[in-house]
């Protein structure tokens, strides 16, 4: 395990939806550098690892990316065993590939594991099934963040057919509900509004895709937030979780 970097996904904050081999990395780590969305419960499986924050959130001060290379490649290299523990999966918008290439470039072993990722735990938490026979044929994880701030392709979107789930949406709504709108979306489209997935504070708002903006602003809603846009979001089934609020 000399000079290797595990990047590991804790899931989206409920510390029981770590994996058995991310529990595994961790109580072999010396090294844990973690991010800000990651529950410090899951800390409990590495408590002899020095704990290193980089935290990354949008909207907020991040640690430079560049630091946070050298810093994994530097403990490496003093034969540490590092674990970057990242929330969610590492590679639905995680970094998770660039840090993997970079390092690699470098000589340093690398092995991925995955997490569940805050868009299919989030929606099971209240009900909604991303994929449904006859109703949802498929599903498309799309981030509002992009690194050039360049527009994503509404329209194809729109008209995909597919479950629409949306990472850090929550400062772009107005954009998204314009871009879906004037992708021949209906502004009757369930949306569900989901903050804190899998936490015990987990809030959904329900709401339609022309009105979904006004309501969140009603809802308080705030980041970290995911968006599930398709007439799944309709449903309620009985494995939901009780939440704290709907709307």
């Amino acid at each position: 395990m000399n000079a290797k970097v595990w990047l590991v996904g804790a899931g989206p904050g409920d510390p029981e939806l770590l994996t058995l081999k991310a529990v595994k990395a961790l109580k072999q780590a010396e090294i844990v550098m973690i991010d800000d969305l990651v529950n410090p419960a899951v800390l409990e499986h590495c408590p002899s690892a020095r704990i290193v924050s980089v935290g990354k959130r949008g909207g907020c001060r991040s640690t430079p990316q560049a630091f946070i290379h050298r810093l994994m490649l530097r403990y490496a290299r003093q034969g540490k065993c590092v674990v970057r523990l990242k929330g969610g999966d590492p590679c639905i918008f995680g970094r998770g590939s660039e840090e993997a290439d970079w390092l690699g470039e470098h000589g340093i072993d690398v092995e991925m594991v995955n997490g569940i990722t805050a868009g299919l735990a989030g929606a099971t938490n209240c009900g909604i099934p991303l994929t449904l026979r006859g109703v949802a044929r498929g599903v498309t994880l799309v981030t509002a963040h992009t690194q050039d701030d360049s527009s994503l392709n509404w329209t194809a979107l729109a008209k995909s057919g597919t479950t629409l789930v949306v990472y850090m949406g929550v400062a772009k709504l107005a954009d998204i509900r314009d871009g879906l709108l004037a992708g021949g979306m209906s502004n009757e489209m369930p949306v569900a509004m989901i903050e804190n997935a899998s936490l015990p504070e987990q809030r959904e708002c329900r709401s339609h895709l022309a009105t979904m903006q006004d309501d969140a602003m009603a809802f308080a809603l705030k980041s970290p937030a995911i968006l599930v846009i398709g007439e799944v979001a309709r449903a309620s089934t009985q494995f939901s979780m009780p939440l704290l609020l709907h709307a």
